[in-house]
């Protein structure tokens, strides 16, 4: 008998489950992510699983985690202060692929040095200007660096990474690491994103590893990467932009495996986000072009996934235009007013009757910030310090800031991930209308008093009872779900429309078509596959949604812990790519780790690639503890013919290494 155990560290909650022969769910539990120590979380939930099982924690074979924490991070616009080093660049190409937005500030040296296509040096290294730099710039967490055509020579890459960390000690993220492709810009920003995550995931990994031992499992860790593969714990730490979608994509595998389905989408509703995919063939599809989450696309190979930020624990914005005003949910995640009381019910309730009792509604009623213990704040300006020092316990906002002007203050302080804030959610909203019995329904029922209070234009407020308000945020929040099937299904039909999903999604002629509309023109519209519901809260919104939309609905056993099912069904994957250029006529350069190689045959040198490539695969794979490795090769080769004969012009090869995890047992 084997037992795999998966655990899933979501926005707010995190998941484990047990699985027998990869066959049977034995036992599965759930438990509050908890920010300020993440090792909690995860060790109450396989506590949970345990002593529901019954099994001895030693026999426990395999354990696996996926994480929706470096997507909610990039989505929320969370994560360390790093420095980019920009090598060969200037800064115009700071405009390029959003790099400057991913930035938020943080420091950037354009440093001399690169080179050209063909792997040769462009300029040199100009080493004296970044430890010139380096003396006023020690402030950040890790540092990302990305030169022109690293993937022809990585040599400047390489020399400034071994530089950055004998002065630092602070990680390093190398551009040619994470991407063998071209696009310097877009792989600056990759690992921009990849050097902003490293501490978190760093944190997430190390204390899941050091809690299963106290726990007794002994079994290796394996993590979940963005395209649904497994990779180990080690490798997750140095690359944890591959982590991006991580919890997503076990929850594609996971679905797949529940149901037995080998055509749907795929929408899984966590805390922070929902994301929808395609599931084609019994396949998570894989997005060619990098994965996108929020505004940027990265190089990072994952499922073809729209991520927004919408979640049950998603911001409730009062849209004040208009006569009667609005709503509107996300991105950004709030701690729920019904979960704040649960942990700390007196200072709650004690703050919400007494914003009750004032005869004017303030935008900072019913908002709460608290610390994030055992983060160092780096960077930070005056004003912000100032903000973050009068933060320890929890805190109603209004007792914080002293002005207004410190509102943006708060806002950075939670991009960075120091504070939590904490208000009106649509899980309060479940709380009001009975359909959550968790936490604390008074407290919710009080937040939402206090928000409906606001007036719009007309003078009138929002909402005159709370259960009013709660229907309102609970239509919303089926309808920006139902909007992002649809912008899925839409992008997939791809060049059949001319106007972009977004618009498609809520042109009104296809608003007419989903109500039926019937008078001289009868418009009728529907979505033409199923749609698997995953998440906690699915069972409690996605009827509503498949009734809309027009479609089945499917709603799987164990469907709120689904991430944790996919990410022990999955297998060891492991991807090399590289490529061979012929930079003169009869020259054929191959562009590996160590520096270019030069060949006089393009047989020799694609066979010297495909030998070291699969090496490298190989090896990845056996120390990610994959047994029994299968390996396929790709071979992309562009000729041209010219006077009637064919030239070589590139190849491009891509091996692929792949085996289920040895389990404990098989590595003793």
């Amino acid at each position: 008998m084997t037992l795999a155990l998966g655990v899933d560290t979501g926005g707010t909650f995190t998941d484990a489950v047990l699985i027998r022969d990869e066959r049977e769910v034995i036992a599965s539990a759930k438990a509050l992510t908890t920010r300020q120590g993440l090792a909690i979380g995860v060790g109450n939930a396989v506590q949970a699983v345990l002593e529901q099982s019954g099994v001895a924690p030693g026999d426990i074979g395999l354990a696996a985690l996926s994480t929706t924490l470096a997507t909610n991070a990039l989505v929320e616009g969370q994560g360390g202060r790093v420095g980019l080093i920009y090598v060969g660049f200037d800064p115009r190409d700071l405009n390029r692929h959003g790099l400057e937005d991913a930035l938020k500030g943080d420091p950037v040296l354009f440093l001399g040095g690169g080179h050209d296509h063909a792997g040769q040096e462009a300029a040199p290294l100009d080493v004296s200007a970044l430890l010139a730099w380096l003396e006023t710039h020690s402030d950040v967490s890790a540092f990302a660096v990305a030169a022109q055509f690293a993937t022809r020579n990585p040599a400047h890459e390489a020399e400034i990474s071994e530089l950055l960390r004998e002065k630092t000690g602070r990680p390093v993220s190398c551009s040619h690491h994470l991407s063998a492709r071209l696009n310097g810009p877009k792989r600056a920003l990759t690992a921009l994103l990849n050097a902003r995550l490293i501490g978190m995931i760093d944190r997430l990994i190390g204390r899941a590893e050091d809690r299963l031992r106290e726990l007794g499992i002994l079994a290796p860790m394996m993590v979940v990467r963005g395209d649904g593969a497994l990779i180990g714990a080690e490798m997750a730490r140095e690359r944890p932009i591959e982590t991006i979608l991580s919890g997503p994509a076990a929850s594609i595998v996971g679905a797949s495996w529940l149901t037995g389905a080998r055509d749907a989408l795929v929408s899984d509703i966590g805390g922070t986000t929902t994301d929808v995919a395609l599931l084609r063939d019994g396949r998570p599809k894989i997005d060619p072009d990098g994965a996108r989450v929020g505004p940027f696309r990265t190089m990072v190979e994952a499922v073809a996934m729209r991520t927004s930020g919408l979640g049950g624990d998603s911001e409730v914005h009062f849209e004040s235009e208009g006569l009667e005003g609005g709503l509107s949910l996300g991105p950004r995640r709030l701690v729920p007013v019904s979960l704040l009381a649960h942990d700390a019910g007196d200072l709650v309730h004690r703050a919400l009757e007494e914003q009750l009792r004032r005869s004017t509604p303030s935008d900072m009623d019913a908002r709460f910030v608290r610390r994030v213990d055992g983060l160092e704040p780096l960077g930070l300006s005056a004003r912000d310090l100032a903000v973050f020092e009068r933060i320890s316990g929890l805190h109603p906002v209004s007792e914080v800031l002293k002005s207004r002007m410190e509102v943006s203050a708060l806002r950075r302080l939670q991009e960075r991930g120091y504070i939590q804030i904490g208000g009106v959610t649509p899980t309060d909203a479940a709380h009001v209308l009975g359909l959550v019995d968790a936490w604390d329904c008074k407290a919710a029922e009080t937040a939402l008093g206090l928000f409906g209070r606001r007036r719009g234009g007309s003078g009138n407020m929002l909402a005159p009872e709370a259960h009013v308000l709660a229907r309102m945020i609970i239509d919303q929040l089926e309808e920006q779900t139902s909007l992002a099937l649809l912008e899925t299904a839409f992008a997939e039909e791809g060049a059949q429309f001319d106007a972009a999903p977004e618009v498609l999604a809520r042109h009104e002629l296809l608003r007419a078509g989903l109500s039926r509309h019937q008078g001289l023109i009868r418009i009728d519209a529907r979505l033409n596959t199923a749609v698997i519901g995953l998440g906690a809260s699915a069972a409690s919104y996605y009827p509503a949604v498949g009734e809309w939309l027009g479609c089945d609905m499917i709603l799987p056993e164990h469907a709120e812990v689904a991430n944790a099912v996919g990410a022990v069904v999955g297998r060891i994957t492991m991807r090399r790519e590289g490529t061979v250029t012929s930079p003169t006529e009869g020259l054929f350069r191959v562009h590996g780790d160590d520096g270019p190689k030069d060949f006089n045959d393009s047989g020799a040198a694609l066979a010297h690639l495909e030998a070291l490539l699969r090496a490298q695969a190989e090896a990845d794979a056996r120390a990610s503890g994959a047994g029994d490795v299968q390996i396929s090769t790709l071979r992309d080769v562009k000729q041209s013919a010219v006077e009637g004969r064919d030239v070589f012009i590139e190849a491009v090869i891509t091996v692929e290494a792949s085996g289920r995890p040895r389990i404990a047992d098989d590595l003793s």
